[in-house]
């Protein structure tokens, strides 16, 4: 049995070289934009291997399990771009990071993964189950309560905002509690759902060419290496940024989020061209949920320990998208149907949100 093509086995080493010219940016002084372009190659040939890996593991367990696997290796990069802009004292960084994260997957990704997905659908409407998209909504709402409660406080000159970081600790625990008792939920679900669907008359579905060890091997590789090279990323984005005379919020928003995002924005698009509409919603879906219900939360705790506290404390613009993306992605995917022009609508709110970025300081 063949484990890896030919095209396969000559992009991996691509990847790896990729990889190795980011790191050569990074420590060699090369240039602040050459070191960019280097680590965002690497960032999109590691964020294939994750997509490679995905799929083999999709053919062995449900959709469900497979897209919390890749969310949280795919992952990685946010929670050390956070780690290091807090240790280094920019909150702003930090927390626009992790918001931009959650709208870049929630309106630019999943509305391309829906375009894709219902193009490729005979009738051009994409189907999906629906559990996933109005649990993920839920999960937004409710981390997005803390965020207008201090914002309303803040906006009121309330009491409560000079306790603003005890606050966002004690939600960050009850949300971090919820985010626990959906998660155990929704596996279960998909469990239970997976052994009362019968076998297709055709036969059965194909065998993995990859073994086990290493479609996880690949897949915890390539998430880790997304991981240093995002760091690379960043460090080479804020002399960047200075040259092209791009605001500190655009690049938080749009760019720091999308190469941070990279896995998911390959493997979710790629998924929904290949037909497998409930592994393309859940990859997105499921990183949307984790940003918002346990990386976000979880960091509020560990930035205790660190030079600078992350609160749930967010600026108006940014609280108004957070509960628009919230409300839209809820009435957009609800029913477990999307069309072109649905996943359009997402694409376009997403490229105001950047427009308006661009301009904020």
């Amino acid at each position: 049995m063949k484990v890896l093509t030919r095209t396969e086995a000559a992009l991996l080493v691509l990847v790896v070289l990729a990889t190795g010219l980011a790191a050569l940016g990074a420590y060699a002084h090369i240039g602040s934009i050459l070191a960019f372009v280097f680590a965002a190659l690497a960032l999109a040939g590691q964020a294939w291997m994750v997509s490679m890996s995905t799929e083999q593991l999709g053919e062995r367990f449900g959709p469900g399990l497979t897209g919390t696997l890749q969310s949280t290796v795919g992952n990685l990069p946010e929670f050390f771009v956070v780690i290091f802009a807090l240790q280094a004292g920019d909150t702003i960084v930090a927390q626009t990071a992790l918001l931009g994260s959650i709208l870049v997957n929630a309106l630019l990704v999943l509305g391309l993964a829906l375009v894709v997905g219902a193009l490729r659908s005979p009738d051009k409407i994409m189907r999906f189950s629906p559990q996933l998209p109005n649990d993920t909504a839920t999960l937004l709402l409710v981390a997005s309560f803390m965020i207008v409660l201090l914002g309303l406080a803040h906006g009121a000159g309330g009491n409560a905002v000079a306790h603003a970081t005890t606050i966002s600790v004690v939600g960050g625990i009850a949300i971090l509690l919820v985010y626990c008792v959906w998660l155990r939920q929704f596996l279960l679900s998909e469990r239970q759902n997976e052994t009362q669907i019968e076998p297709p008359a055709a036969g059965p579905r194909p065998k993995p060419r990859a073994p086990l060890w290493l479609s996880i091997g690949l897949l915890v590789l390539a998430g880790g290496a997304s991981a240093f090279t995002s760091d690379w990323f960043v460090n080479a984005l804020e002399p960047t940024i200075h040259q092209l005379h791009i605001s500190q919020t655009f690049a938080g928003l749009v760019i720091v989020a999308i190469a941070g995002n990279a896995v998911e924005n390959v493997a979710a698009i790629v998924q929904a061209a290949r037909g497998q509409a409930d592994l393309a919603i859940s990859i997105v879906k499921s990183s949307v949920a984790q940003i918002a219900a346990f990386l976000y939360p979880a960091l509020v705790l560990v930035s205790l320990l660190l030079r600078s506290q992350l609160t749930f404390s967010m600026a108006p613009i940014f609280i108004g998208a957070l509960v628009a993306t919230s409300i839209l992605i809820w009435q957009i995917t609800g029913d477990g149907e999307a069309t072109p022009f649905e996943g359009a609508a997402l694409m376009a709110t997403f490229v105001t949100l950047g427009t308006v970025a661009l301009y904020e300081s």
